[in-house]
């Protein structure tokens, strides 16, 4: 923890879902005023609950923040947040920082960027990875990129969420890309860890055994170590759902195009990642990629009607 982190500072957090309540409520155990705002009135009451202040819109939520946190899904929904009605840039104080965790394309990013640092504040390109617990208990890894001036003022909030904190260059875009690195791998790895599941329960084997032999094998990942023991389990409840990689290997796809770069393996896995959101997946857990594998081939899987 740096010095800095011992003066209070005013932050908004806009989006209070899985990730965002964890990490407003991060940052209010660090001694930080927080103000938390959300499309859900309920997910406000219970920030407010917590001890938190609430707020109806973003600019709302703005109004006097040192540093607004926005935690949504996409690049569209940041841009609303910023520039839309009620949007957080009409209120934030000049030298104020808004620091994006959207999973964006870099180009959007960069734009966005332009756009506020033209009206006197700054913005820190800021993409997060952990999940819900580690936001909650401020040990996320975030990918940061921005100028010296936005590091400095955003620098409270990244100690206060952050366990790992990478600082990958002076200008908006390099953190999102980097991330989109990391989904691309992310999203090939789940379709293949769903594969192999739907395949060994084809051949007949115990599939518990075959978790335990992959994880202790050169054929583990990260992702088969924590995706399959949803199928596992048969629970499909969204911990990441499957419209998450329809939209991020999306994104890798079209930065592939413009670049004249081949991607055919992560092409590959956003079919699997289509499929699985048109047969009525879409919201459901991203290891349901399993799940359609057995409802084309007929294998029974775990929970299996």
């Amino acid at each position: 923890m740096s010095a800095s982190t011992s003066q209070s500072q005013r932050i908004a957090v806009v989006g209070l879902g899985s990730m965002g309540f964890g990490m407003a409520t991060s940052l209010q155990r660090a001694g930080h005023a927080v103000t938390g705002c959300d499309v859900s009135a309920d997910a406000v009451a219970r920030f407010v609950k917590d001890g938190g202040a609430g707020a109806k819109t973003p600019a709302e939520a703005a109004k006097e923040a040192d540093i607004v946190v926005s935690v949504v899904v996409n690049a569209a929904q940041t841009e609303t947040i910023l520039f839309g009605k009620d949007g957080a840039a009409e209120t934030m104080p000049k030298d104020s920082v808004f620091i994006s965790s959207a999973t964006m394309d870099p180009d959007v990013a960069r734009r966005l960027a332009k756009q506020l640092e033209a009206t006197g504040r700054h913005y820190l390109d800021a993409p997060i990875s952990g999940g819900a617990q580690r936001a909650a208990q401020g040990e996320l890894t975030i990918l940061a990129s921005g100028s010296p001036a936005a590091f400095a003022k955003a620098r409270p909030a990244l100690d206060a969420m952050a366990a790992k904190l990478y600082e990958l260059g002076d200008a908006a875009g390099q953190g999102a890309a980097f991330k989109m690195i990391n989904q691309l791998l992310a999203g090939v790895h789940i379709a293949a860890a769903s594969e192999a599941m739907a395949f060994a329960a084809k051949q007949g084997l115990d599939i518990r055994k075959v978790y335990e032999v992959i994880t202790a094998s050169a054929g583990n990942s990260w992702m088969f170590e924590n995706r399959m023991p949803h199928v596992l389990d048969g629970d499909y409840t969204p911990r990441s759902a499957v419209e998450i990689f329809v939209k991020d290997l999306g994104i890798i796809q079209d930065m592939a195009r413009s670049a004249r770069f081949p991607v055919p393996v992560s092409a590959a896995a956003l079919q699997m990642f289509l499929m699985t959101s048109a047969a009525g997946m879409g919201r459901d857990d991203d290891a349901s990629v399993a799940r359609m594998y057995a409802q084309v081939t007929g294998v029974k899987l775990p929970g299996d009607k």
